[in-house]
């Protein structure tokens, strides 16, 4: 019995020691031929390990077992492994001895040398098409949710410190730049329009169309830094902003004037989707909300900038140059100059930071996200006075990568040609992920994240048009009430040369008269004569005259010509020397001080309102704070029917948008947190075209209501505030929530 049981046991051995030979020799011919096929593109490397090749496949034997299990070809235990870890010494190959590949960077390997699920024996991956689907994205899930985890731990180990609050600050300058550039549609359209001489059928192109670029934007660089990375996206949106920013400034014709803005509403459009979950990748979760908060600072202070610059600049005319009378560069070209200084600071600032490792992590780019961490934790050590502490992470999980069809370009020397292969394998892709924000577990949050962030943009940017609007039809209306009349006048022989303003003058005659080095200013002639007058160096804005007769009148360098007058007849006059181009306002114009001043008062506002949300983000649901905000909001449009006065009006919109700017703080973190990594800058970038394209429908609707009724806006401004709150409240709470 013992004697069988002894010939089975030998057997086994044998078996294990012939399978153990076979995998070593089976594993030593795949790294031979791998090796040779990489000389015939590398001939200049020397494998010297493989010279003996033939010698090496006389070493393996297979003979049968003696009476002791033991084979007569085959060493003793301790010289096979001897013999066996110095043969493998010499070749390079083994496993163990195999040096990884960032060890000279010091980055230590992110996976072990031990073969895994999904690899063979040999340690050869496994292709995707033999195993079941599902079971692979399981895999990968639950690689997600353990590299999510322990990405917690590594930020906590790395500390908030020096680095977050660089990043902190660089990109605000981003998120600044996006201020800025919604006020300076607002403050440019009516100095542009007037300079440009647009016609009424094309006023208020200039806020549509950026916007329109703006929400292109934010859908294409959102989605694309999910491809690419977030600070090279960034970086290059950032770029396309300055560089049409800066080019605006000087193009004469409104169509070239409009191209400029819209594509630099397009590269802007990429500052939201891509700051935010940029810098949440930075953050452990016990910071994030506040610190997300806080960011959101530097779009109020882009408001502020933009209206002080408009502020102290716009209004100084003097600050213009002209080449001849087809170039004209007017002081609100030195404010749209002025307003790109904080999108070059960015763009150079951000050249010194990393990428996320969140991202590069995602990427499966271990090495990389490695020392991007080692970094944030060394100079945050160094800021603490503790430059000794070592960075104890040696291994990351990476997501497990699911095999995709890849549509492969042919050979091509076509510049040209890989160019738009690259471009439209990139549009693909975005549209992939885009389209993945729809499947489950992020349909419903995509959906019920799209109607907040329409519904509040919405009620926001209408009420931000329609707020100044009124304020400017009170003034109409008071400046109107002011107007002189003048009837039947009768002037013979006269010389005006001062500034005529808000007059009405009917059935007057002017006989001889002369009108020298003057401005007539929303002055009106209704039914008058002029008969032998002169006219020279008179600037007109506002002004017409009606069914007037000129008679031997005399024109010299004048703006006065067919848009003018109205309706009179010209007979025996000339005209010569006309001023080209449309005029500006004038010095004593404090229209638009006060334009400037209630965008000021009104953007300031939120400073309360900032101060409060950062503090208390991460101490109480974010969602309360949402769906409050929005509440409160649409509570506080009801006050409007009392706004009868511009103190009232100015009031009203401070209040509001102090009430506001909590939602906007809570919407940015949520969604932030609610997107997956691979997701998260297309998800945000989708809800923030969806935001741009509620502010044009806004714009579009309360602006076309100003004089005309105030139940409407009110009403339609108080809906969808309260509805998008409620809605809001029901996204899932994510203040506990790692970033997956």
């Amino acid at each position: 019995m013992d004697e069988s049981y002894n010939n089975r046991m030998s057997l086994v051995k044998g078996a294990k020691d012939i399978a153990k030979e076979a995998k070593r020799h089976a594993a030593k011919k795949v790294s031979k031929i791998v090796n040779r096929a990489t000389d015939e593109y590398s001939s200049q490397r020397n494998y010297s390990q493989f010279q003996n090749e033939d010698k090496d496949n006389d070493d393996m034997c297979y003979t049968q077992p003696d009476s002791n299990g033991h084979f007569p070809c085959s060493r003793t235990a301790n010289d096979e492994d001897g013999e066996h870890y110095a043969s493998d010494a010499t070749e390079g190959h083994d496993d163990e001895d195999e040096i990884y590949e960032g060890e000279y960077q010091g980055v230590p390997a992110y996976t072990d040398r031990m073969p895994r699920d999904g690899q063979d024996s040999l340690g050869q991956p496994v292709s995707d098409s033999l195993r079941d689907r599902k079971e692979l994205e399981l895999e990968r899930q639950a690689d997600e949710e353990e590299l999510a985890q322990q990405y917690e731990l590594i930020m906590q180990e790395c500390g908030h410190g020096r680095f977050q609050w660089q990043l902190f600050f660089v990109l605000g300058m981003a998120l600044m730049s996006d201020g800025v550039e919604v006020f300076v549609v607002g403050f440019v359209l009516p100095s542009a329009e007037t300079d440009m001489c647009v016609p009424n059928s094309g006023a208020g192109w200039l806020g549509s169309i950026v916007y329109l670029g703006m929400m292109v934007g934010a859908f294409f660089w959102g989605g694309l830094s999910d491809k690419v990375g977030r600070k090279q996206c960034l970086l290059i949106a950032m770029s396309v902003n300055g560089f049409f920013s800066f080019l605006s400034s000087f193009v004469q014709g409104y169509g070239m004037f409009l191209f400029c803005r819209m594509f630099s509403g397009f590269g802007i459009g990429g500052a939201v989707p891509i700051v935010f979950p940029y810098f949440a990748e930075f953050l452990a979760r016990e910071k994030r909300g506040e610190h997300l908060s806080w960011l959101c600072m530097f779009w109020m202070i882009g408001g502020i900038y933009a209206s002080a610059m408009a502020w102290l600049i716009i209004p100084h005319y003097g600050w213009s140059f002209s080449m001849g009378s087809a170039y004209q560069f007017h002081s609100w070209r030195v404010f749209v100059v002025v307003c790109v200084l904080p999108c070059v600071c960015a763009v150079v600032a951000l050249t010194f930071m990393p990428e996320s490792p969140r991202f590069l992590l995602e990427m499966g780019k271990h090495d990389e996200a490695w020392m991007v961490l080692k970094q944030i934790h060394d100079t945050n050590m160094r800021a603490r006075g503790e430059p000794e502490k070592v960075f104890t992470v040696n291994r990351i999980k990476l997501p497990k990568h699911l095999d995709e069809l890849v549509e492969m370009q042919s050979d091509s020397s076509n510049p040209v040609g890989k160019v738009l292969f690259r471009i439209r394998t990139e549009l693909r892709g975005i549209w992939l992920t885009f389209m993945s924000c729809f499947n489950y577990p992020v349909k419903d949050n995509t959906i019920k994240l799209a109607f907040v962030w329409f519904t509040l943009s919405f009620g926001y940017y209408g009420l931000s048009v329609w707020f100044p609007d009124v304020i400017h039809h009170l003034q109409s209306d008071e400046y109107a009430s002011r107007v002189k009349t003048h009837n039947n006048e009768h002037t013979e022989d006269f010389t005006f040369n001062f500034t005529l303003e808000n007059q009405i003058h009917t059935n007057g005659v002017f006989v001889n008269d002369r009108f020298i080095s003057m401005k007539l200013k929303s002055v009106t002639f209704i039914d008058s004569t002029f008969q032998n007058c002169y006219f020279d160096d008179v600037s007109t804005v506002g002004s017409l005259f009606k069914n007037c007769t000129f008679v031997e009148a005399f024109f010299y360098n004048t703006d006065i010509d067919d848009s003018k007058l109205v309706g009179s007849r010209v007979i025996n006059s000339s005209f010569h020397h006309n001023k080209t181009g449309c005029q500006m306002t004038f010095d004593d114009d404090y229209s638009a001080y006060w334009v400037y001043l209630v965008n000021f008062l009104g953007t300031l506002a939120v400073l309360p309102g900032n101060i409060v949300s950062a503090l208390l983000m991460d101490k109480i649901a974010r969602l309360s704070m949402l769906g409050g905000s929005m509440v409160l909001s649409g509570i506080s449009c009801f006050f409007l029917w009392f706004g009868t006065s511009e103190s009232m009006m100015i009031f009203m919109l401070c209040l509001y948008n102090g009430l506001s700017i909590s939602a906007w703080n809570s919407l940015d973190v949520v969604t932030a947190e609610l997107y997956p990594t691979d997701r998260r800058g297309t998800g945000f970038g989708f809800c923030n075209a969806m935001c741009k394209l509620a502010a044009v429908l806004g714009n579009l609707i309360f602006g076309s209501l100003v004089g005309i009724t105030k139940t409407i806006p009110i009403l339609l401004a108080s809906a969808v505030l309260v509805g998008g709150g409620l809605v809001g409240l029901r996204l899932p709470d994510t203040r506990g929530n790692v970033l997956m």
